[in-house]
């Protein structure tokens, strides 16, 4: 089996400083980091409530940087233990020392052999696509697609390119600079090329702080391909109709 390229070595030195890194760029919507991995979280909260059965017992955070997103899927599935992977070492060693717990563990992809992992009911990522060289998604798609359980769930958030405000914001981040968007189209046809089937898109965060007024509009704009983030939720095709 041949291992997915890893994140440029680059993502090592930004260990110490993402947070800062993400700020630059997010300052023009108003908001923190944080403000939008809550949205997310709780935009694959309500799917899960409405569409599976069962509290999922085991969620993988692909290409979880330094964790923080791990800590907020750890509350928002009380039942599940989590794992956090990334190629970063340091990105890793900061996500141990911040978020790790009985429940919440850490591993560096390439030194965890994914054919003998546990599989996932959950695999989540998070603007990890956008960072990987479009020659080698293929590669990327086939690792995550190994660690969903049978029965499991990919969720899998990225930047809409067609979000001028989503541009900019990527312009100003450091390491989001030589990234290379992903369309929803294109990312649905490399789900199915990848033997998941999309069975929800979304479309998330249509409106900076100074107009949060009109925020709940928002959920009725989740078919409207124009938020600043997607996400797009799959399951292997083996699974029977959800």
């Amino acid at each position: 089996m041949t291992a997915p390229k890893p994140v440029p070595p680059a993502f090592d030195s930004h260990a110490g400083s993402y947070e800062a890194g993400c700020m630059r760029g997010l300052r023009v919507s108003g908001e923190s980091k944080e403000f939008f991995a809550r949205g997310r979280v709780a935009f694959l909260r309500s799917w899960w409530d409405r569409h599976r059965p069962s509290e999922p017992e085991r969620v993988v955070d692909y290409g979880c940087g330094i964790g923080d997103v791990c800590a907020l899927l750890a509350e928002a599935f009380p039942a599940a233990r989590i794992e956090g992977l990334d190629p970063s070492t340091k990105c890793v060693q900061r996500a141990v020392e911040r978020y790790g717990s009985p429940r919440v563990s850490f591993s560096v992809l390439g030194e965890v052999e994914q054919s003998d992992a546990e599989p996932a009911d959950l695999v989540h990522l998070n603007g990890v696509v956008h960072h990987v060289d479009p020659g080698d998604r293929p590669q990327l798609f086939a690792a995550f697609r190994r660690r969903v359980a049978p029965s499991g769930v990919v969720a899998v958030f990225e930047n809409n390119p067609l979000n001028l405000g989503t541009r900019i914001v990527m312009a100003r981040i450091p390491f989001d600079r030589d990234a290379i968007p992903v369309a929803p189209w294109e990312m649905r046809r490399r789900l199915r090329a990848a033997k998941m089937r999309p069975v929800e898109t979304g479309y998330l965060f249509y409106f900076p702080r100074f107009l949060r007024a009109l925020r709940p509009l928002e959920r009725f704009l989740l078919r409207v391909p124009l938020g600043a983030q997607y996400c797009i939720i799959a399951v292997p095709t083996v699974l029977a109709d959800v």
